[in-house]
């Protein structure tokens, strides 16, 4: 396939928070002329998910946060704040101007349309 590589969080992201950053797990299937990405970002805050391509890099960052109901006191808490994070790399094989992007049920379908294939191309030269 080739078509897309996973980098993680880059070690050049300056930390502007304490609070931790999670990678969300993906699978990337191919059906025809079509990637489908799947990353799972349960609890993320719709409003803050930020889906950017900026010269072949996908990057995907999303907000989670936890809240107590009211009128409940918090016992034990193992859920943590954060920000998701995750970028990957397109080939030129990968249309990047016509992404389709959904959330549902904390998880994100990116679904990216394979590039027209321009194939060889025949090249006439004029003599002069």
């Amino acid at each position: 396939m080739n078509q897309i590589t996973s980098n993680g969080p880059s070690a050049a992201t300056e930390l502007t928070s304490t609070a931790p950053i999670f990678t969300p797990p993906a699978d990337i299937l191919e059906k025809g002329d079509a990637v489908v990405m799947l990353l799972d970002v349960p609890g993320a805050d719709p409003a803050s998910l930020d889906v950017t391509l900026d010269k072949r890099i996908l990057t995907i960052t999303a907000r989670v946060t936890s809240d107590t109901p009211q009128g409940y006191v918090a016992a034990h808490i193992e859920f943590r704040d954060g920000t998701y994070e995750r970028r990957f790399v397109f080939s030129e094989q990968m249309d990047g101007e016509h992404i389709d992007a959904t959330l549902k049920d904390g998880v994100l379908r990116l679904t990216v349309p394979k590039a027209a294939d321009t194939g060889a191309k025949k090249i006439s030269v004029k003599a002069e």
